[in-house]
């Protein structure tokens, strides 16, 4: 197949780039996984091998289940299916199987690609890559139009039914060309970290990144601890490039005072707010890193806005979340009031995005898409946002402040109140041990406030009468637990439905 049209955006900053390191480092490390390094030859035979068994299959949907292992026949069924045309729709090996078929027949999905050793779904055509034997090397680059889907990733609905993002080449097009823009510089001789499991959009940067300049990817396995892994794999190997999110680094707090890590160039924390006292301090132990918080939810393609932590200077915060800074370029942010009016700075309201990093819709939920995205016109034109469903306002400097989600936000005894707000304090009561705050319906119906705290002792009259002289008396939580660490879900973030368990077994 030859290019009927000019290279589009994913073709110039993800396709080409990744086949050109093949092309001029065959014999330099691509993955380091599972204690195993494998050179982008080995890569590169693996994605022939997989696309040669694709090539040959007409019969089957544009979406191609993946099996979300770690190991290299995963990540080269991803290249694979892009250099096809094609779609992955990622399936994790460790939730349930009823879910993975749920999505299976959502997307409509007709082949599995599974590095397992035996099939994880029994229900629908699979092939086990790793029986698949390399012939030839299959890497032609073919043009594909740029409004083809790349990944749909499902995330978890309020229906209790996964949700399906739609996210095409165009999006990540856009998205690889404005992340760097920022500024990062990373060529084959950085060691990059891929903590995120592959069914959530950070891992796609993760591992684009450093395969798109040449540099090796070190990921971590399924069974193994993240946090204390990844600190392993970032002071053993002297990684030099990291996404994590501030959940992990919060685990490594007890250990701050041993950890140098003095190779590290760039460290972005991303995946939920940043707690500036917590990036301070971290800061201690990444003495040569530029430091980064990165915002993006999964329908603006993995980050959206961005902001470099100052070192020796001030740096903004909100209820001591920091500062998400400005938009990435060609992103626009607006903040709009429920009736969907833009607001003027200084004044709170919901933080809605623009711009070709934006997905097309949620798939085959039409429903969702109409509650989820908003038409306003701007110099005569439509321009179509999508609501983000996170508190905001927009500074004189141009920076946007976020103060939580909107979901986050409550009414208790007719005030409208955020948790964000609360739990800042309470991390000041306890000296900066991690709180969290969450709402629950009480025997009587009302809705109150048990806050969890991060410890094994509290003094609770201490803590409440803190709180008193900060907040007014319907903001002071009802119930005090505390817990040895937070669950963590699959990306990283703190588990509130985990800790709503907790609650209703009290």
């Amino acid at each position: 197949m030859t290019h009927s049209h000019p290279l589009n955006k994913f073709e110039v900053q993800v396709l080409e780039p990744i086949l050109h390191a093949i092309a001029f480092f065959p014999t330099k490390n691509a993955f380091f996984i599972d204690e195993q390094y494998y050179t982008y030859q080995d890569f590169a035979q693996c994605i022939s091998k997989i696309r040669e068994y694709l090539k040959k299959r007409n019969d089957i949907s544009s979406n191609v289940g993946l099996i979300a292992n770690d190991d290299l026949e995963t990540y080269a069924s991803i290249i694979a299916i892009w250099l096809e045309g094609l779609a992955y729709v990622p399936i994790h090996p460790g939730h349930p199987k009823e879910r993975g078929m749920d999505i299976v027949k959502q997307a409509n999905i007709e082949l599995v690609l599974d590095s397992s050793s035996t099939s994880f779904l029994n229900d629908v055509k699979t092939v086990l890559s790793k029986n698949l034997l390399f012939n030839d090397y299959e890497l032609e680059l073919c043009s594909y139009d740029s409004n083809q889907l790349a990944y749909i990733l499902f995330t978890s609905g309020s229906t209790g039914q996964p949700k399906g993002v739609t996210i095409t080449r165009k999006n990540v097009g856009a998205f690889m060309e404005a992340f760097w823009q920022i500024g990062f510089k990373i060529d084959e001789k950085d060691r990059c970290l891929q903590c995120f499991d592959l069914t959530f959009d950070v891992s796609v940067q993760s591992f684009l990144v450093p395969l798109t300049k040449g540099a090796c990817t070190y990921t971590i396995p399924h069974d193994r601890i993240k946090y204390s892994y990844a600190s392993e794999l970032l002071e053993d190997h002297k990684l030099t490039f990291g996404a994590m999110a501030p959940s992990m680094v919060r685990f490594l707090r007890p250990y701050f005072d041993e950890i140098d890590l003095p190779h590290l160039r760039y460290n972005i924390l991303t995946a939920e707010a940043a707690p500036l006292n917590l990036i301070e301090e971290w800061s201690e132990c990444i003495p040569n890193a530029k430091i980064f918080d990165l915002y993006g939810p999964t329908e603006a393609t993995i980050y959206c806005t961005f902001n470099e932590f100052k070192r020796k200077g001030f740096n903004k915060e909100l209820n001591g979340m920091f500062c998400i800074g400005k938009p990435m370029v060609g992103i626009q942010a607006i903040i709009c009031n429920d009736s969907g009016e833009i607001l003027s700075n200084n004044m709170s309201g919901e933080l809605c995005i623009a711009g070709d990093q934006v997905t097309a819709g949620y798939w085959k939920n039409q429903v969702k898409n109409d509650s989820s995205f908003i038409l306003i016109e701007q110099n005569n034109k439509q321009i179509r946002f999508y609501k983000t469903g996170d508190g905001c306002y927009i500074d004189d400097d141009g920076d946007l402040m976020l103060s939580g989600r909107l979901d986050y936000q409550v009414k208790i005894q007719g005030y409208r109140i955020e948790l964000g707000e609360i739990e800042y304090h309470t991390r000041n009561a306890v000296n900066g041990k991690n709180a969290v705050a969450v709402v629950y319906e009480s025997h009587s119906g009302n809705h109150e406030i048990a806050m969890f705290i991060e410890d094994n002792k509290l003094d609770e009259d201490v803590v409440r009468q803190y709180l008193k002289s900060k907040l007014p008396s319907y903001m002071i939580p009802t119930k005090f637990l505390l817990v040895e660490s937070f669950p963590i879900n699959t990306n990283g973030k703190t588990d509130r439905l985990e800790l709503l368990k907790i609650l209703k077994n009290e």
